[in-house]
Parts: structure tokens; sequence; C-alpha cells
């Protein structure tokens, strides 16, 4: 591959859409979702916690929230209630293995999609994809 070709990949690649906010405290987890969906053309940001989130003087405009139900100090969906209390609605997808009846329809009545663990296939990514084509309408399963 010529060297023109590289560069010209990689100038498309670093256009960037709108960020991908994962929310997980396993930084394995963090780093290989930030590494398959920035391969697939998106701009990722990662944060180890709700607090740190919380925290974050960039305020959230756009994009969405990839998070983990089950962390410590604050579940996924206790900080998706926090940022709506802050009037930060942006959309989310709650990721978690074996969710309860209770967690499924809270996360319903709050309009957040939950991909379960262990992903199979591209679910993600595909979820991820029909939220930004639907501006933010995605369902729960």
């Amino acid at each position: 591959m010529s060297r023109r070709m590289l560069m010209k990949m990689q100038s498309e690649l670093s256009v960037p859409g709108p960020p991908v906010i994962i929310v997980d405290d396993d930084a394995a987890v963090r780093n290989s979702l930030k590494f398959s969906l920035e391969v697939e053309g998106f701009a990722v940001r990662v944060y180890p916690g709700a607090i740190e989130l919380l925290n974050e003087t960039e305020p959230l405009r756009d994009g969405c929230l990839v998070v983990d139900q089950n962390m410590p100090g604050m579940s996924g969906l206790d900080l998706i209630a926090q940022l709506r209390a802050r009037d930060i609605a942006v959309p989310a997808i709650l990721m978690t293995s074996y969710p309860t009846t209770a967690v499924r329809e809270r996360a319903a009545r709050a309009r957040v999609a939950i991909v379960e663990k262990p992903f199979l296939g591209n679910i993600l990514i595909e979820c991820i994809r029909d939220l930004f084509s639907q501006g933010g309408a995605v369902r729960a399963n």
C-alpha cells in the first residue's frame, strides 16, 4: 500500500462522529471497547466509574453513553438517572450480564437499551449505530 493511500485512510478515520462515552470499572473491557469502536470510526472517551464521569468538566451535549450496570459505588442506571437530573439527556446503552426483571423495567422506563454480556457478534456496534441513526430513540431489549 502506498504512503499516499495510507495517509488518505488515516485522514478519513480521523474525522470521528459524535462521541461514544464508555463507563466501566474493568480496564480490560474499557480498552477493548475503545479499540473496537475506534476501529469502526467512532470517537471514544472512557471513564473508570460513575464519579469520574460526573466530575467531568467538559459537558456531555451529544453522542451516547455505554455504561456498565454493575460498578462499585454507583450502578449504571443510577449514573444515567443522575445525569438526566442534571439535564444531560444523551441516549444510553446499558451493558449487563443476566439483567433482572427490575433492571429491565427500570431501563425501559428510562428509555435505555440493554445489551447483554457477553456480546454476540457486533450487537453493541449495531445498537450504537441504530441509536445515532434514530436520533437517540433506542428501545430497551
